[in-house]
Formats: structure tokens, C-alpha cells, sequence
């Protein structure tokens, strides 16, 4: 797994990046404090544009007029995880990424989605997936580019049906407010 190749593809999308999350808990080593700050009740770890590469790397995309798009598929009750996450996914969204919720209930289809994915420059000839593989624990052990057609053509799709029964952060956390 080579993490330099795989942090290009963020330098090279040149109009839209959309990803697509459907599992309830990811295990990063990364947020292992500021889970545990959230766990505790207590002040998270400052994530800001100013204190993460990655936030960075968005607000810079956006304002030179690429998007970001993100949308998370749920299943009710929301794992702890999810509750940790759709903070952070706060920041987030205030870097410019556009962060959507969907109740997997709302359709069976929703049940039935692929791998998660990025999907770059998806409405050009130039555009490219990257497929992420997970173990059952959540943790991260891989990821597959492909330009194939058929994998293009599914992870289009899969990306319309999302965003068909999902709403924005906010109102999501809104409507969630007592179970967060």
C-alpha cells in the first residue's frame, strides 16, 4: 500500500471528488485521542485548515473551484463511531467539503451498495475510482484505482441513489439531535 500514490489522486482530480461511506465504524489510529476526548466528554484536539493537512488540502480545492462531496450511509442506532464521526464531519464541512446522511432504511438498494469508494472527475472522460478495502474490524488494508468502465458506470450509479435519499449535515444532525 503505497500512501504517496493514493494522496496523488487528490492532486490530480481536476473538477469533483464524491466519496461514498457505508461502514458504521472505521478504525483509524489517527483519531484514537480525539475518539477518546469525544468518549470522555472532554475538549477534542484542535482540527482546523490550519491544523490539518487534509482540511487544508480541501479549503484550497475549493476556493480554486473543485468540489468536494461526501455522503455516509447509516444505520440507526448510530454506532458510537458515527456519533464521533458526523463531528468531525462538522469541520469538515466548514473547510467546503459538502457532507449528506442516508438512512439505509429509506431503501433496500441502500443495503445493497459495493465497497466504499472515491470517485474522481466523475462526469468526464478523465474520470477514475479508487475502491478502499477495509478488514471486518474497519481498519483500512488497501485500495484499488481503476478506470474500468463497468466499475466507472456502478459507482456512478450507486453515487445517484445516495444522494437521492440523503440530506445535508445539518439537517441531519437537526433531525438526530437527541440521539447524538
Amino acid at each position: 500500500m503505497n500512501f504517496e500514490d493514493f494522496d496523488a489522486y487528490f492532486d490530480r482530480f481536476t473538477t469533483d471528488v464524491f466519496r461514498l461511506e457505508n461502514l458504521q465504524s472505521y478504525a483509524v489510529s489517527e483519531e484514537d485521542a480525539r475518539l477518546k476526548a469525544f468518549r470522555d466528554g472532554t475538549a477534542r484536539p484542535e482540527r482546523s485548515v490550519r491544523t490539518e493537512p487534509w482540511l487544508a488540502r480541501i479549503a484550497t480545492t475549493t476556493v480554486a473551484g473543485k468540489s468536494w462531496e461526501r455522503v455516509h450511509v447509516v444505520d440507526h442506532p448510530l454506532s458510537e463511531y458515527l456519533r464521533y464521526e458526523l463531528v468531525g464531519y462538522v469541520e469538515s464541512q466548514a473547510a467546503g467539503e459538502r457532507i449528506l446522511i442516508a438512512d439505509r432504511t429509506v431503501d433496500e438498494a441502500l443495503s445493497e451498495l459495493g465497497e466504499d469508494f472515491w470517485l474522481f472527475d466523475a462526469d468526464s472522460p478523465d474520470a477514475y475510482v479508487v475502491l478502499m478495502h477495509y478488514d471486518e474490524a474497519g481498519h483500512f488494508v488497501g485500495f484499488d484505482h481503476t478506470t474500468d468502465p463497468a466499475v466507472l458506470e456502478r459507482c456512478r450509479k450507486e453515487r445517484e441513489l445516495v444522494r437521492r435519499h440523503a440530506i445535508d449535515l445539518n439537517s441531519y444532525l437537526a433531525e438526530q439531535k437527541a440521539d447524538l
